[in-house]
């Protein structure tokens, strides 16, 4: 495993206020983050999954109010119906703030938020003061990595490190809901 380096959080967040790339483990597989605020960061990531901005990512936090500069104000009741899953493996279609660049939400209106209840990724969030990116740890197209040396197997070099943990007892990545439908995009 030449190119893998165990990150504590506290290595981790210097790698992301840098810039750099991180791999974390999840509620089901090992995700792949950055500060969202670094253009620079998601392109490197985007690029390195190739996986097309159309798509959009997930941000995940260890609170709400970390997504507040990527909402506007909420109607009556969406943050209620999505605080109901949280924390928890279901990410919720917010609307998107005018401010959301689309190398961030892709071709979307929407963007898509999760508060974890994974420990390793809220002390991470936490200790990074933030919401960061995730987006599972592979190569589009292929499974996403499942362990540290999965991650490294894939990315080697191309990542500051992976954070040290295990998974959560999920077995399929997060289900994505439409907050304001309500309607399952993606099935956990």
């Amino acid at each position: 495993m030449s190119g893998r380096t165990l990150l504590n959080i506290s290595r981790a967040v210097q790698c992301l206020q840098a810039g750099e790339l991180i791999a974390y483990p999840t509620e089901a597989v090992f995700g792949l983050g950055c500060d969202p605020a670094c253009e620079t960061a998601v392109r490197k990531l985007l690029a390195l999954k190739d996986r097309p901005f159309e798509a959009g990512l997930i941000l995940i936090a260890d609170r709400f109010e970390r997504f507040e500069p990527y909402i506007p104000a909420l109607e009556t009741g969406q943050k209620e119906q999505a605080m109901a899953a949280w924390p928890g493996p279901v990410t919720w279609l917010f609307p998107r703030a005018e401010s959301v660049p689309d190398w961030l939400a892709g071709k979307h209106q929407t963007i898509a938020l999760r508060v974890t209840a994974h420990p390793v990724c809220r002390e991470l969030c936490a200790a990074f003061e933030g919401a960061i990116v995730s987006t599972s740890a592979n190569p589009n197209q292929k499974e996403p990595a499942r362990s540290a040396a999965e991650v490294d197997a894939y990315f080697g070099f191309a990542l500051c490190g992976t954070v040290a943990g295990v998974l959560g007892g999920e077995n399929r990545p997060s289900e994505i809901r439409d907050l304001a439908t309500g309607r399952v995009i993606r099935e956990a």
